[in-house]
């Protein structure tokens, strides 16, 4: 018999939720399978049973908090349940005693458990959606988020239970007020309610301003265009804007190293060192990835390491190192169609580069010609404890010089 323990985490997380139980009771266990993810305030976190056999026991359920130390399930000796696929969902399923304490209605749910990827799960959960009655056309049958939103936006009668053996659903979110509007209640996620705690916390503990300025994009599309598929063949990445923001961004961080420092106590601590946060967008929510010595790294790179990354969060497959130690953000809202902004600090970061839509306007070239140009707003939001509007101004001019003059990139990385 050996227990399952939750794991030290990280040096600032004590704690967790069950996010999915990826075995279940009765099933067999290899020793370094995976049996239940966690989410934590960061990221999420697979646990591994040290010992082979049988899982005999589930202590805590999708949902639950559970702290670094507590004793989340137990695996014995015993033999695993072989359910046959053939069996109809309203037949009685094979009873396997293996304590005196497991009682029999529990196998049903065990045994016709739905396959459903962690955000189709995750989003069930929030809405008191029973996922065996998602239909998908996954041809595996796996139910995906998308199948969970179409379902829980069908009318309700469409939804109700067609058997009579069906287990009653759970309460359903959606309650009625005294004037009879409706809303609906979804529970915060854990990595929601760190994201909007450290938010609310930069906003009152930092003296943040914004300063703005706009670049002419036109000469870095043209450099794009002529490296891209020779870097394309060479390094097989693609080349795009985020490696030039980047590289601009390392370059004005060395003439104003202020808005590469962090403030402890009553010192300021100026890092030597250029770790550059790429904030991307999941699911989950906002995650902030570190790409390492952005300094000594060429454009393909960059590109590679920020590829990587993305890619591990939307998966959400990033260890707690790649999101610790970075020294300064860059966000890009105009993924998302964002014309201007003012990015929140990463605290305990000092600056942040936000980054929007390239949308065609008119520029001024002299006092007679006006041209159409592929401009982009950029804005760096600043503490202003320790940067000043002089060096914050300063800082942005020289991003915007780069940039709109990309061949010094190559001089100045």
């Amino acid at each position: 018999m050996a227990e399952i323990k939750v794991p030290e985490l990280a040096e600032s997380i004590t704690e967790g939720t069950i996010a999915q139980w990826l075995k279940q009771p009765g099933d067999k266990v290899e020793k370094g399978d995976y049996v239940v993810e966690l989410e934590t305030d960061k990221v999420n976190v697979e646990v591994i049973s040290e010992e082979a056999g049988v899982l005999q026991e589930i202590l805590f359920q999708e949902g639950d908090n559970v702290k670094v130390g507590d004793v989340i399930a137990i695996v014995g000796e015993g033999t695993a349940s072989t359910p046959s696929a053939s069996v109809p969902e309203k037949e009685e399923p094979i009873q396997q005693v293996e304590e005196p304490k497991a009682e029999v209605k529990e196998e049903p749910a065990a045994k016709e458990r739905p396959i459903a990827s962690p955000a189709a799960r995750k989003l069930a959960r929030e809405k008191g959606i029973d996922l065996s009655r998602v239909p998908t056309v996954d041809p595996l049958g796996r139910v995906r988020k998308h199948d969970v939103e179409h379902f829980a936006n069908q009318p309700v009668q469409a939804v109700q239970p067609t058997q009579a053996t069906q287990q009653p659903s759970a309460p359903k979110p959606q309650v009625e007020l005294g004037d009879n509007k409706p809303v609906e209640r979804i529970r915060m996620s854990r990595r929601r309610q760190t994201i909007a705690k450290r938010l609310v916390d930069v906003q009152h503990t930092a003296a943040m301003l914004t300063t703005f300025n706009e670049i002419d994009m036109t000469n870095v599309m043209e450099l794009r265009k002529r490296y891209k598929n020779k870097i394309l063949e060479e390094y097989d990445v693609r080349l795009g804007f985020m490696s030039f923001f980047t590289k601009a961004v390392v370059a004005a961080l060395k003439k104003y190293p202020y808005v590469n420092a962090e403030i402890q106590g009553d010192e300021i601590v100026l890092e030597k060192y250029y770790d550059i946060g790429v904030a991307v967008s999941t699911d989950e929510g906002l995650v902030v990835p570190v790409v390492r010595d952005c300094d000594r790294k060429n454009f393909a790179e960059i590109e590679r390491d920020i590829a990587e990354l993305a890619q591990k969060a939307r998966n959400n497959k990033l260890a707690l190192s790649d999101l610790q130690g970075g020294t300064f953000t860059i966000t890009n809202g105009g993924v998302f169609g964002s014309l201007l902004s003012t990015p929140i600090l990463n605290g305990p970061q000092v600056g942040i580069l936000g980054m929007h839509k390239i949308q065609l306007r008119p520029v001024a070239i002299d006092e007679e010609r006006i041209e159409n140009r592929p401009m982009m707003y950029v804005a760096l939001s600043y503490d202003h404890r320790i940067i000043d509007g002089k060096e914050a101004v300063g800082f942005l001019a020289k991003v915007k010089e780069l940039l709109e003059n990309p061949e010094q990139l190559l001089l100045e990385g």
